[in-house]
C-alpha cells in the first residue's frame, strides 16, 4: 500500500495552505472574540472547491477522494479549528448523508448548491436529552398525507445560525430507536433558529438552538 501524497494531494495541500494563511490566519482570533461567522471565508472556500472536495463532478464536487478531503481540513484548522468543524460538518454531515442516502431527485436540488458553497449545511440531531444516545431524542415526525409534520427542538447544531439546509434526525414511531433523518429548509414553516450558545474554544461562535413547530416542514420523503 503507498502511503505517500499523490502529485495531486500535494498541490492540494500547497493550495490550501496558502489560503489558509493568507485569508484565515490574520482573522481567526477577532472571528472568535467577535462572536463573527467567516461568511467570505466560507464563499471563498466554495469557489476553491473546498466544501465538496471528495464528491462527484456531477454534482457540483471537486471529485477528488477523502484524502484530500482530510488534507484540506488539516491545513484549514491548522490556523482555526472552527473554520475547519464549520467546512467538515457540512460536508461529512450534510452533504455526505444526502449524498448516500438521498433520492436523485433530494440529490440534484440540494448538492450543487452545498458543494460550492453557495449554501451552508447544518446537522441537527442533539436535544437536551439527547446526544451521543440518539434513542432519546424526542423531536418527532409524523406522516399527514405526502408531507411529513415535525415537532421539537435541537441544539448545538453546527453551523445553525448560518446554515439554509438542516438534516434533522427525528423519530418516526413509538420505537425509540425509530429514527429518520429529514432535509429540512431554514425557511420552512414552523422553522425558528433560536439563541446561540457560547461555547469556549472550537467552534464557539457557530452553535444554536433550533425549533421545529407543527407545521408540515417537507414534502419530500425522509431518507434512511
Amino acid at each position: 500500500m503507498e502511503f505517500l501524497l499523490t502529485e495531486e494531494q500535494k498541490m492540494l495541500k500547497e493550495m490550501v495552505a496558502k489560503f489558509a494563511a493568507e485569508k484565515i490566519a490574520p482573522v481567526a482570533a477577532d472571528n472568535e472574540r467577535n462572536h463573527r461567522f467567516p461568511k467570505e471565508i466560507i464563499k471563498e472556500a466554495g469557489e476553491l472547491g473546498l466544501m465538496g472536495i471528495a464528491y462527484p463532478t456531477e454534482y457540483g464536487g471537486a471529485g477528488m477522494d477523502f484524502v484530500s478531503y482530510m488534507i484540506a481540513i488539516e491545513e484549514i484548522s491548522r490556523w482555526c479549528a472552527s473554520t475547519g468543524v464549520i467546512i467538515s460538518a457540512h460536508s461529512s454531515l450534510v452533504c455526505d448523508p444526502i449524498y448516500r442516502f438521498g433520492t436523485e431527485e433530494q440529490k440534484q436540488k440540494y448538492l450543487p448548491d452545498l458543494l460550492t458553497g453557495k449554501k451552508i449545511g447544518a446537522f441537527s440531531l442533539t436535544e437536551s436529552s439527547a446526544g451521543s444516545d440518539s434513542s432519546n431524542t424526542k423531536t418527532f415526525a409524523r406522516k399527514d398525507g405526502n408531507k411529513w409534520i415535525i415537532n421539537g427542538s435541537k441544539l448545538f447544531a453546527t453551523n445553525g445560525n448560518e446554515a439554509d439546509v438542516f438534516v434533522l434526525i427525528a423519530r418516526t414511531g413509538d420505537d425509540k430507536h425509530n429514527l429518520s433523518a429529514f432535509i429540512v429548509e431554514r425557511d420552512m414553516p414552523g422553522y425558528r433558529i433560536g439563541k446561540l450558545e457560547k461555547k469556549i474554544g472550537n467552534s464557539f461562535l457557530f452553535y444554536c438552538r433550533n425549533y421545529i413547530g407543527g407545521r408540515r416542514c417537507s414534502r419530500r420523503k425522509p431518507f434512511r
